[in-house]
């Protein structure tokens, strides 16, 4: 009996320390799926889609499964590049799953933004990644920036015309 009770108390903090991180992270209170933040998890592959990529979660809201980014960062709002990343998660989800995928989780400096995969953000994704490939094929990449430390780390370096170098 003390051994059940024992248990039990050790069941509910486990409980309560996920909540208060899932809250700490800004995740919703809801189901998770699938994490690949504290133990690395396998990657989703889409062969329609021709995507691969590991979200930080996948969680069950209502009927559905949505994906879950978690980001740090510079500024006020998640950058275009990182609602991208979702939107493809979204993708890959939806792909591997069979099931329709309405939405995603960017959870921002701690703050969660929930993101429609509409129409608009399904288009813009497939038109990003059609350029994506084509600068592959053609071996013409070209940057958007003029930070250093961006290309250093980069992984199309190999691939870019014009990465910006470090001071002299």
């Amino acid at each position: 009996m003390i051994g059940a009770v024992i248990l039990l108390a050790y069941a509910i903090r486990i409980r309560l320390t996920v909540r208060e991180g899932k809250k700490s992270y800004g995740i919703p209170d809801e189901m998770i799926l699938y994490s690949d933040l504290n133990v690395p998890a396998a990657p989703l592959f889409s062969k329609r889609s021709r995507l691969a990529g590991k979200p930080d979660y996948i969680v069950q809201k209502e009927n559905h499964c949505i994906p879950v980014e978690v980001k740090s960062g510079g500024g006020a709002h998640p950058h275009q590049s990182q609602v991208l990343q979702l939107a493809a998660y979204c993708q890959l989800l939806e792909d591997t799953s069979g099931m329709f995928v309405p939405e995603g989780i960017l959870v921002y400096n701690n703050v969660p933004y929930t993101i429609p995969f509409d129409p608009k953000l399904r288009f813009e994704l497939e038109s990003v990644m059609k350029n994506m490939r084509a600068s592959l094929r053609n071996g013409v990449v070209k940057r958007n920036h003029q930070e250093p430390g961006r290309c250093r780390h980069c992984s199309m370096k190999r691939y870019c015309t014009d990465v910006v170098r470090e001071g002299p």
